[in-house]
């Protein structure tokens, strides 16, 4: 009996440009969910073979009978958490895999340090906010008081986000790339002396991220990298079995004394995987050829069904 002809499907925003390129690379067909209004970079760069268009994301549910005619693959990236709910990562699974987290605050009372006020969900750091103590907090959340958020400790150092991949076929990870944030505004106000800002008109900093920057890490933080992901993996094994699979991004602090802190991890494709749909400097090493993340979770898909093994890589 003949395979069926499966395509892949995602909502036409965060990476979906690079999924959709990565799935034309190794011959599937894409389908672009985009609300309405949205759909323009899908056509202009020819990366939506099909485009379903509803008025809101919230909609999605509504057109799951239409994915499942079309034997559509729906691989989740950030907006999905945005538009269609969230779920709390447990610090449990950073923790039991041996890392230096920031501490949180339960309560804005207990504040005793510079901490980072981040709001739920992938907003693109939109709102976040640092706040001294309990006062200090108080007046920054006024204007978000419905939101839920977590107090996080602020720790000093560069900002740096891993992306890994696991295949659950090979048992193998990769390193697909890193990157750092550009946010706005707080990356222009370190352009401004402090003798300028003294005479601005006052300007809190906010994180909204506007862009992401390929880095290339120093070659001797290689080793613990890999094994903080091996560890990741490790760990969602016994928490959730059967465990983590497929695209992962590890968000981290690396302080001046060299010691990473890991303060959240994201169990899917992040948007700073998008400078590299020709690939990163680790893909280039492994593959020889262009290897973006989109692309290896094509070929991850491609394999299963040649395997017969596709109820390994879906949920």
């Amino acid at each position: 009996m003949a395979q069926p002809k499966y395509r892949i499907a995602t909502i036409g925003s965060h990476s979906a440009l690079q999924i959709f390129k990565g799935a034309h690379d190794e011959g599937f067909e894409t389908i672009a969910v985009c609300k309405k209004g949205s759909e323009r970079p899908y056509k202009m760069f020819n990366a939506a073979d099909d485009v379903i268009t509803v008025n809101s994301y919230a909609d999605f549910p509504k057109i799951q009978g239409q994915l499942i005619k079309k034997n559509a693959i729906v691989i989740p990236h950030g907006s999905f958490v945005t538009y269609m709910g969230y779920e709390e990562v447990e610090r449990q699974w950073l923790k039991n895999a041996g890392f230096k987290v920031p501490l949180l605050f339960d309560r804005p009372k207990n504040i005793d340090r510079l901490v980072i006020v981040k709001f739920m969900g992938a907003e693109g750091g939109r709102g976040y906010f640092l706040a001294k103590d309990e006062k200090d907090f108080n007046k920054k959340i006024r204007p978000y008081r419905l939101k839920k958020y977590v107090i996080q400790e602020y720790i000093i150092g560069v900002p740096l986000f891993i992306h890994y991949f696991y295949s659950s076929l090979t048992n193998e990870i990769e390193i697909m790339g890193c990157d750092i944030r550009y946010e706005s505004n707080v990356d222009s106000l370190g352009r401004i002396s402090a003798r300028d800002q003294i005479v601005l008109p006052k300007i809190d900093p906010s994180y909204v991220i506007v862009g992401n920057i390929p880095v290339t890490v120093r070659e001797s933080f290689l080793p613990r990298l890999i094994e903080m992901g091996e560890k990741v993996v490790e760990v969602s094994k016994r928490l959730a079995p059967p465990g983590l699979f497929g695209p992962f991004c590890l968000e981290t602090i690396l302080t001046p004394e060299e010691e990473i802190f890991v303060f959240e991890i994201s169990a899917r494709i992040v948007a700073g995987t998008n400078p590299f749909i020709e690939g990163s400097p680790y893909t280039w090493l492994k593959y020889n050829k262009p290897m973006s993340t989109g692309r290896r979770i094509a070929i991850e898909i491609k394999n299963a069904i040649k395997m017969n093994q596709l109820k390994r890589i879906l949920h």
